[in-house]
């Protein structure tokens, strides 16, 4: 490869970040107010060893992601990753809880530029006081140990010293304990100098990715730190995980406010307190004897196993247990008025629990030869996955051969049912496009954003549920690592029970186990969105029968793939641009070999910034050669539609 300078290759990467700024629509301010505009601090990692190209061009795509995330869904909060040759950028987007939509993408715009101080660095962050952003070559999501902090103070004294100092330092005291007890974990509130007209505006907020006791140590420290600023007007701590601030200058709109006293501790007398202490002292104790009695006559908890391909769940929350009896009670004893259907891995019942919260139960059999400790660690890590797009695992119960899965229920149904079942028809080009994102972003977050890497395997338009508004999220993720062990690789019975059209070809006929195996699932999928038909058969002009995903290849060669549109859309409704690009992705994403597909986490980028280019799809020379397999009963093909070419996201 050609080598190139780093100054060189900061000038691409800095220019096409700018194009993006400046080319994204959304509200952008053409120049800073004058909070974000003061930096507060900005330091680079040092460290070095990474493709000096693909570290550019991976923190490009990682930023775009992340300005997409904040200005689109006018978020507050945004992680990205981005993935080429091999290497990552993770990166991670903040802005305060008081600060609008507007400016904060104008905050993260002159973050992105400040970074060009960097020069080439693995890592780095810039803090502004609206605004900050953190970007390594690492998952650093998880960390929340106190680093890398910084106090700036202003020196300038109120005349009421003492009364300012104790007003200032209980506000800061409240916020440090309210702090972490909300649920974006951020708090603002003001608080007035007795006898006096000063009042001290005061913010405390930490990043998301931390847990709740990673943000009590991170703001415990940021708070400690602030005393040394005080009776001074103002003063802000930053550290790399959380934010305080207070200040005699108004900063947020009183409006802006929230009441701290629910989110603070009672007020019992120390009295009291030593009394209770004693009591639940001696209780405590009892129950830990028991407990440890109990332990050791039950299971050897150090037969749980971590791996390389389940990770550590020892910090995971397991899911809420339920009683048979509270399953038979919320499906009317599973009648068959209850019952939604039969997928791959069992029969599914609509259920209402007497707190009046409506969920699908879905019945299957478990026959593992791994045991409970496998079924409740693959349980623990499924149930912690929280997605937008992603249905939640509520709980579980297991009654003899069977484990009974409790998920959010969605009111919609599934995907195939507006597709081409009852409710067909029904949905616009936009919310097709709006599915096709969600769809992309759920998948994407499973493979690349979760600690553990997990492959769906099953994607196609039954598992793709719709809520209230639209929006998709993907059903039965995780539920094929709860088979046996020894079903969970490629098998007649498995393969036979998957829909076959959507099965990428090295999977079904070698067994080749990777993400792009639902890459390949997804552009099926976006097909059938697309043109609203299934994707077994369709009829081409010449009345013959072929795939969908044949009959898409033909019409993109001849260059009339606009064809392949739904036709009863409007036509007003869509541009042809953005149709052929959604139509062309879909087919990138179904080329062969596996290495020609692009990461989910790239669809992503490409459905989302129309600023960047996308190499166009190129159908194998091998398209007619057709590979026949025995699945159980039936005899199935698949086309292996192949490409040299990968996708390329520029960052010129």
């Amino acid at each position: 490869m050609k080598q190139v300078d780093n100054s060189t290759l900061w000038s691409w990467c800095l220019t096409g970040l700018l194009v993006i700024l400046i080319t994204t629509p959304g509200p952008v301010r053409s120049q800073p107010n004058d909070r974000n505009s003061t930096l507060f601090t900005a330091d680079c990692s040092q460290y070095k060893g990474m493709n000096e190209e693909y570290l550019l061009r991976n923190l490009n795509t990682t930023l775009s992601s992340l300005r997409h995330q904040l200005s689109t869904n006018s978020v507050p909060y945004a992680t990205a990753r981005s993935l080429l040759n091999g290497d990552s950028v993770w990166g991670l987007a903040s802005c305060r809880g008081y600060v609008s939509s507007a400016d904060c993408v104008a905050c993260f715009n002159y973050a992105v530029v400040q970074l060009r101080s960097c020069g080439f660095s693995n890592g780095a962050y810039v803090f502004y006081d609206d605004c900050d952003i953190r970007y390594e070559n690492y998952n650093f999501y998880a960390e929340s140990r106190a680093r890398g902090g910084s106090l700036q103070c202003n020196n300038e004294t109120s005349t009421q010293q003492a009364e300012f100092r104790k007003t200032a330092n209980e506000l800061l005291s409240d916020l440090r304990i309210a702090v972490p007890r909300t649920s974006n974990f951020y708090a603002a509130s003001t608080r007035g100098i007795a006898g006096g007209n000063v009042t001290v505006y005061a913010i405390g907020q930490c990043n998301l990715n931390l847990s709740q006791s990673g943000c009590v140590q991170c703001i415990d420290s940021r708070y400690t730190t602030l005393d040394s600023c005080l009776p001074g007007s103002s003063g802000r701590s930053m550290d790399r995980g959380c934010f305080m601030k207070y200040s005699t200058t108004p900063f947020f709109r009183q409006d802006q406010t929230m009441n701290l006293t629910p989110l603070l501790r009672d007020g019992d007398s120390s009295k009291k307190r030593a009394i209770i202490g004693g009591v639940v002292g001696g209780t405590c104790f009892l129950f830990l004897v028991l407990a440890f009695f109990l332990w050791r006559t039950s299971k050897n908890s150090s037969s749980s196993q971590i791996d390389k391909s389940t990770g550590s769940t020892v910090l995971l929350q397991g899911p809420t247990r339920y009683s048979y009896d509270d399953l038979r009670k919320a499906t009317n004893n599973f009648s068959p008025h209850n019952k939604l259907g039969r997928g791959v891995f069992g029969e599914v019942y609509k259920g209402a629990f007497k707190n009046g919260d409506t969920v699908a139960i879905k019945k299957t059999v478990m026959t593992s030869s791994r045991g409970k400790i496998h079924i409740d660690d693959e349980l623990k890590i499924i149930c912690n996955v929280h997605h937008r797009h992603l249905i939640r695992l509520v709980g579980y119960c297991s009654k003899g051969p069977f484990l009974f899965l409790v998920h959010e229920y969605m009111d919609n149904g599934s995907l195939d049912m507006f597709l081409y079942g009852d409710k067909s028809r029904n949905l616009s080009w936009r919310q097709r496009c709006e599915i096709i994102f969600g769809t992309a972003r759920g998948i994407a977050y499973l493979h690349e954003q979760y600690h553990v890497t997990i492959i769906h395997r099953d994607i196609k338009p039954s598992n793709i549920l719709l809520d209230n508004e639209l929006q998709p999220k993907i059903a039965d993720f995780g539920m094929i690592r709860l088979l046996p062990e020894d079903k969970t690789h490629l098998s007649t019975k498995l393969l036979g029970s998957l829909d076959s059209a959507y099965v990428a070809p090295e999977y079904a006929i070698h067994g080749q186990l990777s993400e792009k195996v639902d890459t390949y699932s997804f552009g099926i999928v976006v097909l059938e969105i697309i043109s609203g038909k299934r994707c077994h058969n369709t009829k081409d002009e010449e009345s013959v029968n072929q795939s969908l995903l044949d009959h898409a290849w033909n019409l993109y060669d001849s260059g009339t793939h606009l064809k392949l549109v739904d036709g009863t859309l409007d036509p007003s409704e869509y541009g042809a641009e953005e149709a052929k690009k959604f139509i062309e992705i879909a087919l990138m994403c179904t080329q062969s070999p596996v290495s020609a597909r692009p990461a989910m986490s790239e669809v992503v980028t490409l459905i989302s910034d129309k600023s960047l280019d996308q190499m166009p799809p190129v159908r194998s020379a091998f398209d007619e050669d057709e590979v026949k397999i025995q699945v159980g009963e039936t005899l199935t093909s698949f086309s292996s539609n192949s490409t040299a070419s990968t996708i390329q996201i520029s960052a010129h």
